[in-house]
C-alpha cells in the first residue's frame, strides 16, 4: 500500500512544505486521473487503468466502443480504447466482477498538460483583470484538472484531483489564485481555434527545479545528482515524512526544539531575555550557523477587531517557522521576502498570546535582517501591535564547523525525482495532445547546466507517457530584476538561452518569448494573457499546421563586415520592426571581449550593429540581460528570441547543484 503526502500551503512562491502522512485505504477501481467532467483524447487510443484482485478481467465502454483487461499480480489492470467522435457528452462506463463504475459528461477533444513553478501555478484571479477574468470564464467545453501537490521518494500510484466544467465559479477554485491563468488563456485560444473540447491538467508546483521533475534513472547518469540522490535513498531506508527538502530534514535530526518550544504553554521562564531584531549574539552565535527559538507573550485587546490579522516579520536569513498560541501560521526560506502571514480566525484571543519563532541562520549576517518597525502585528482594523524588543531566546543548534548542514537550504520540495515520482509518474500514461511548460527561475543560477537538464526532463516525460514525441512548448523568461547599466554576462539571461537551445534541438519543441514582459520587482508578473496565447500560436501552427506566424525573429547567422557586424534572422514574418522608441538593446565586442553598448540599424531583414569603441567587432549580443530594453519584432507583433553571437564560456558554466 502505498503513502502519499498533501503539503501544507506556507509562503514561498506561493509553497513550502511540511508534510503529513495518510494511509490510503484501498487501490481504487479507476484512476484518479479518470473522473465526471473529463476530457479524452481524440484520434488515439486513450489508456485506462485502476486496480482490481490479480486475475480479474475489467471492462471500459464508451459510446459502444469497448475494450477488455486483466488485472496482473500487482492488481493493476490497463486497457487501451479508441474514443467516439469529438465532443459529447458521453458516459464512460468501467467495471469488473464486483462493481461498476460510470464517469458522465465526458467529452473528447485534446488535452494538455500544464507543467513548471509558480508562473504556471499563479491562478487566473490574481492575473491581470483577473476579476473580469473570472467572471467572464464561462467554457463548458474547457475542463480543467489540477495535480494536488504530492511529493514521493519511491514509485506510487495514486494522485489527487477532480475534473471541472471551467466557469467562474470552478476557475477560482482551488489552486493559488485558482485554475493557472497561463493554462487557461492557452486553452481558451485553443478553443477559440479550433472548436473542439480542450482538457487542461495543472501539474505544477512554485519554487521547484526542473532536476525535481525528472526521473530518477536520468538523474544518474547525469552524476552531479549523486550525492542528493544517496541522501534521499537513506532517507527513504529510515522511513517517517517525505518533505521533499533536505532542509526539514536536517531540522528533525538536530533542532532539540523542534515541536516542543512552540507550544503555547511551554515554559520558557529560564531562556534568556534577548532584543529582537538581533538575538544570536545574545546567545552567542551571532556570526556562526544556528538554529534559535524565539518567544514573546502579546497582549492584544479586548474584543479582537474583526477581520483577519497578519503577522510581518521583516526579512530573515535564512529560514523561519513561526507559530501563534502553538499553532503553525507560516514558514519561509526566501532571504529577500518580507515575511507577511495571515494568522486563520481563533487562533488570536483577547489578551494574552503567545508568538514563537523558530530561526536558522546560516551566515554571520543572518537571523533577522529588517527593521524594527518591520516586526508587529497588524489586526483586522489595521491597529498594530508592535513586536520588536524584549523578547525570551534559546539556542537550539549551533551548526557551526564540524556540525553537518543541509545538502540545500530551502524548507520547499526541491529534491531531485520527488515531483517525477509524486505528481508525473501517476499521471502518466494518461492519454495527451501535448504539454507546455513555465518554469526555469530555480534554475538561472544553473544555466548551463539546464542545456542539458530540460531536454533530459521532456525526454523523461514522452518516455513515461509513451505517446512518441508529443509537442512540448516553452515558456521563455520574462523580465525581471533591475536593468544593469552595463552591458556583461547574466544568468537570467543564459537562463533564456538554454530554453532557446532546448526549443531548437529537441524534436517538436518550441518556444514562445515574453521578454517585453514582466515585472522588475515581481518574480510573478501579472500579464499570464499574452503568455498563454504566444505558447498557442505555437501550438496552432506546429501541432495543428495553422499557416500563421508563432515566433519572433530569431538569430540565424552573423556577418563581418567593415567596422560592424551583419546580423541574418529567421521569422521575419512582414518584416523587423521597432517598438517603443530606439533599437535595444545591443552590445557589441572585440577580441578583448569587453562588452560596449551599440548601435543598431535595420537593413532588410538583417540589422547592422556597430559602436565607434569597437572599431573591429567580433561578437554581438541583444536583450542580454535579466531586464532588457528589448524593443526588436517581427511585423506579425511577436519579440524577438535574446542572443548572442559567440560561444565564449557562459558565467554558469562551472555552477553546481550540490
Amino acid at each position: 500500500m502505498k503513502k502519499f503526502f498533501r503539503l501544507l500551503p506556507v509562503l514561498f512562491l506561493g509553497w513550502a512544505t511540511a508534510g503529513f502522512a495518510a494511509e490510503i485505504p484501498a487501490l481504487p477501481l479507476v484512476s484518479p486521473m479518470f473522473g465526471d467532467n473529463m476530457v479524452l483524447q481524440r484520434d488515439k487510443p486513450n489508456v485506462i487503468w485502476g486496480w482490481a484482485a490479480p486475475g480479474e478481467k475489467v471492462t471500459v465502454e464508451i459510446a459502444g466502443h469497448s475494450a477488455t483487461a486483466t488485472a496482473g499480480p500487482d492488481g493493476r489492470w490497463q486497457a487501451r480504447i479508441q474514443p467516439p467522435p469529438v465532443g459529447g457528452p458521453y458516459t464512460l462506463k468501467v467495471s469488473d466482477a464486483d462493481q461498476s463504475i460510470q464517469f458522465h459528461e465526458v467529452l473528447v477533444g485534446d488535452v494538455w498538460l500544464c507543467g513548471g513553478q509558480s508562473n504556471m501555478e499563479f491562478g487566473l484571479s490574481n492575473a491581470r483583470n483577473g476579476a473580469n477574468e473570472v467572471q467572464l470564464a464561462d467554457h463548458p467545453e474547457l475542463r480543467l484538472f489540477i495535480v494536488n501537490k504530492q511529493v514521493s521518494y519511491s514509485p506510487t500510484n495514486l494522485l489527487e484531483g477532480t475534473w471541472r466544467i471551467c466557469s467562474p465559479q470552478t476557475v477560482a477554485t482551488d489552486g493559488w489564485g485558482g485554475f493557472s491563468a497561463v493554462g487557461y488563456f492557452f486553452g481558451r485560444k485553443l478553443q477559440d481555434e479550433l472548436h473542439v473540447p480542450i482538457g487542461l491538467v495543472e501539474d505544477c508546483w512554485g519554487g521547484t527545479p526542473a532536476e525535481s521533475w525528472m526521473a530518477p534513472d536520468t538523474l544518474r547518469k547525469l552524476k552531479a545528482f549523486d550525492a542528493p540522490l544517496d541522501e534521499i535513498a537513506r532517507l527513504r531506508a529510515k522511513g517517517g515524512p517525505e518533505y521533499g527538502s533536505f532542509l526539514m530534514h536536517w531540522l528533525d535530526e538536530y533542532d532539540i526544539g523542534n515541536n516542543v518550544w512552540s507550544a503555547s504553554n511551554f515554559d520558557d521562564s529560564s531562556w534568556k531575555t534577548v532584543t529582537v531584531p538581533g538575538g544570536f549574539a545574545e546567545l552567542g552565535v551571532g556570526d556562526v550557523p544556528a538554529i534559535c527559538w524565539f518567544r514573546k507573550e502579546v497582549t492584544l485587546p479586548n474584543p479582537l477587531p474583526p477581520g483577519k490579522a497578519t503577522l510581518h516579520l521583516g526579512p530573515i536569513e535564512k529560514m523561519d517557522t513561526t507559530y501563534v498560541n502553538g499553532q503553525w501560521v507560516g514558514a519561509s526560506s526566501w532571504v529577500e521576502n518580507p515575511r507577511a502571514y495571515d494568522i486563520n480566525e481563533g487562533v488570536l484571543q483577547p489578551g494574552k498570546n503567545e508568538v514563537a519563532i523558530r530561526v536558522f541562520q546560516s551566515k554571520s549576517d543572518g537571523g533577522f535582517i529588517g527593521k524594527p518597525d518591520d516586526l508587529k502585528i497588524v489586526l483586522g482594523d489595521n491597529t498594530v501591535v508592535p513586536l520588536a524588543g524584549e523578547w525570551k531566546g534559546a539556542l537550539s543548534c549551533d551548526a557551526r564547523p564540524p556540525h553537518p548542514m543541509p545538502l540545500t537550504m530551502e524548507n520547499y520540495p526541491t529534491m531531485p525525482e520527488v515531483l517525477y515520482l509524486g505528481m508525473i509518474d501517476p499521471v502518466a500514461p494518461f492519454a495527451i495532445r501535448g504539454a507546455i511548460w513555465y518554469q526555469g527561475e530555480a534554475n538561472f543560477l544553473r544555466a548551463w547546466q539546464y542545456r542539458t537538464l530540460l531536454p533530459d526532463m521532456i525526454a523523461d516525460w514522452r518516455r513515461t507517457f509513451g505517446q512518441g514525441d508529443f509537442p512540448f512548448y516553452i515558456v521563455s523568461l520574462p523580465k525581471f530584476m533591475q536593468h544593469r547599466d552595463q552591458p556583461g554576462d547574466d544568468a537570467w539571461a543564459e537562463l533564456r538561452e538554454a530554453q532557446a537551445f532546448t526549443a531548437a534541438h529537441v524534436k517538436n519543441s518550441g518556444l514562445a518569448v515574453t521578454v517585453d514582459t514582466g515585472d522588475a520587482d515581481n518574480i510573478h508578473p501579472k500579464d499570464k494573457e499574452i503568455v498563454g496565447e504566444r505558447l498557442a500560436f505555437c501550438a496552432l501552427a506546429n501541432a495543428y499546421g495553422q499557416k500563421i506566424p508563432f515566433a519572433g525573429p530569431a538569430f540565424k547567422w552573423a556577418e563581418q563586415i567593415p567596422g560592424a557586424i551583419r546580423i541574418h534572422f529567421t521569422h521575419t514574418d512582414g518584416g523587423l520592426v521597432v517598438k517603443g522608441g530606439d533599437l535595444g538593446e545591443f552590445s557589441i565586442a572585440g577580441a578583448d571581449r569587453q562588452w560596449h553598448w551599440a548601435s543598431a540599424k535595420i537593413d532588410g531583414d538583417t540589422i547592422i550593429v556597430s559602436s565607434p569603441d569597437v572599431p573591429q567587432p567580433v561578437a554581438v549580443r541583444y536583450a542580454w540581460q535579466a531586464n532588457p530594453e528589448a524593443t526588436l519584432y517581427n511585423g506579425a507583433g511577436l519579440p524577438a528570441v535574446p542572443f548572442r553571437t559567440d560561444d565564449w564560456p557562459a558565467s554558469t558554466v562551472n555552477a553546481k547543484p550540490w
